[in-house]
């Protein structure tokens, strides 16, 4: 099949659907298939030496019009191109899959406002949003995308956000496809795991003793790193626990967060982590109590390396889960009490090591394989329909 990707920019070292769309490329080349990628930016180096590429320039717009200046050059394109089925992801329009892989934008706001304890702080900020330019902009282009005549075929990044289509779109779950995200488990070699857990302890001054917990993520107010720093507080002490929080740079905020808890000297800033193997194979479980994912990449990864996890059920990541199995799954992230009490269970080493067991082993029943497969299946589904129409 001839297939073409749409995506701004493909610069797979940002990770996130940058790094998805890379992979994705790299399989479908591995089978023979004809990648076409129309975007602004990527990087050739990292993707496969086969794919065509075609330059998409956009004029000197604000940020939220790029979106649509990006979308409307891309149909363009496509309308003299002769590909099987053509693939967007995230805030584009007119082609034949859209696999947003961020979710709705929708649900995006509704779900971020959720990151404040207090009502009457969301209300305020909530209000604040139909201020914003960006806001009105990208709520007309995602009824663009999903409320037109012929709508695409929708692929679903998880269940959560098949809920969130017949929520707030009224698109039934008939008419979508789930293809989860997924890991594979050929990059986490288990034969690296000592190396790599005694280095990095070293670089991150962790004694090998300390039960670790890792904390990842970008947007850390979003992905539960305040409630989780409460809740830190509430883990009898002394014990030789201790968290590592990894991603962003900026921590000054959180430092001192930390400091007015009394929890600084069990929290590791270690800011950007270039190969999160490292992180995995140094730590001994997963913290992850995020308001919004719509299916994270670090859960499935995380087990992958065996690594329990404590996710919410705003992660649509958490559907892999079979709690208490493989670790906890809380309802409010709010709950410092409750999220203290899931991080004391994984302190048990014997419950531990059992979790550890079942999260290596439901991680190898959903790999990139299976993903790719489905994924597919999809594309073959849509190419068939269209030839046909």
């Amino acid at each position: 099949m001839k297939i073409a990707f749409c995506y701004e920019s493909v610069l797979p070292q940002r990770g996130g659907c940058e790094t998805y769309i890379a992979s994705l490329a790299r399989r479908l080349d591995m089978d023979g298939h004809q990648v076409h990628l129309y975007a602004c930016r990527w990087d050739a180096a990292v993707l496969p030496s086969s794919i065509h590429y075609h330059p998409i320039h956009l004029p000197p717009v604000p940020r939220f019009l790029r979106p649509w200046c990006f979308s409307a050059a891309c149909v363009h394109a496509l309308r003299e191109a002769q590909h099987h089925v053509s693939v967007g992801f995230d805030k584009t329009w007119g082609q034949d899959i859209l696999y947003p892989q961020g979710g709705l934008y929708t649900a995006t706001i509704a779900h971020n406002l959720l990151k404040y304890r207090q009502p009457w702080r969301r209300e305020l900020i909530g209000g604040l949003k139909w201020l914003d330019p960006t806001h009105w902009s990208y709520r007309a282009l995602e009824r663009r995308q999903y409320l037109t005549a012929h709508r695409p075929q929708i692929i679903a990044i998880s269940k959560m956000v098949e809920r969130h289509f017949e929520e707030y779109y009224q698109i039934p779950a008939a008419e979508l496809r789930v293809v989860r995200i997924a890991t594979d488990p050929h990059r986490f070699s288990e034969q690296d795991r000592p190396r790599r857990r005694v280095e990095t302890r070293e670089l991150w001054k962790l004694d090998l003793n300390d039960t670790v917990a890792l904390f990842a993520g970008m947007n850390y107010r979003l992905k539960g790193l305040e409630p989780l720093l409460h809740a830190m507080r509430l883990i009898p002490h002394p014990s030789r626990f201790r968290l590592v929080v990894a991603g962003s740079p900026e921590v000054r905020g959180w430092e001192s967060l930390a400091r007015q808890l009394g929890v600084e000297e069990r929290v590791r800033f270690v800011g950007y982590c270039g190969d999160m193997r490292s992180a995995y194979f140094a730590c001994d479980f997963l913290i992850h109590p995020t308001f919004y994912d719509p299916c994270s990449h670090v859960v499935p990864e995380a087990m992958a390396c065996g690594l329990p996890v404590i996710t919410s059920v705003h992660n649509g990541a958490s559907e892999l889960m079979h709690p208490p199995r493989e670790g906890y799954v809380l309802e409010d992230p709010h709950d410092h009490e409750h999220l203290a009490w899931c991080i004391m269970q994984l302190l048990d080493p014997t419950r531990r090591a059992g979790c550890a067991q079942a999260a290596r082993r439901t991680a190898a029943l959903w790999t990139f394989e299976h993903h790719y497969r489905q994924m597919l299946a999809v594309f073959s589904e849509v190419a068939a329909r269209k030839q046909a129409a």
